[in-house]
């Protein structure tokens, strides 16, 4: 499945996540992306992201000096971005659960979770998403800023 067309949908909110809890200046945040998982976004998709967010108020910015070359530009998530941020997990959350009902039952087990994990091994079921009972990390955090 080519995921382009879904990372247009959320990469909003993968942003968003990525500066929740530490400010990030344009590259450090794409390789947090992909250190995430999502390894087929594109430079120029976050940066453009960066600017409409930060033009739509989600984000503010600021200037640090470098030695070692060009002053960085540093984005910071805003009181009106936790919120943007706080709709948009719940909208995913009950999203993804809705897709996860309907795939379940047809994920072929070679599919249900990455190579070398315990579900690939047969340790669990298909690591589709399920929410925790009890909200915790992504879920949670956000809720309380």
């Amino acid at each position: 499945m080519d995921t382009t067309q879904l990372l247009k949908g959320v990469l909003d909110l993968a942003v968003l996540a990525v500066v929740r809890d530490e400010d990030g200046y344009g590259y450090d945040i794409v390789r947090r992306l992909r250190a995430a998982g999502i390894g087929d976004v594109g430079d120029a998709s976050v940066y453009g992201t960066l600017r409409r967010l930060y033009s739509g108020g989600a984000l503010s910015s600021y200037v640090v000096p470098s030695d070692g070359g060009p002053h960085r530009k540093y984005y910071a998530i805003t009181a009106q971005g936790k919120h943007m941020l706080d709709e948009q997990i719940a909208t995913w959350s009950h999203f993804a659960v809705a897709m996860s009902g309907l795939l379940a039952p047809h994920v072929p087990p070679s599919a249900a979770a990455p190579p070398g994990s315990a579900a690939a091994a047969g340790a669990a079921g298909p690591a589709l998403f399920h929410p925790p009972a009890e909200p915790t990390g992504i879920l949670s955090e956000g809720a309380q800023r």
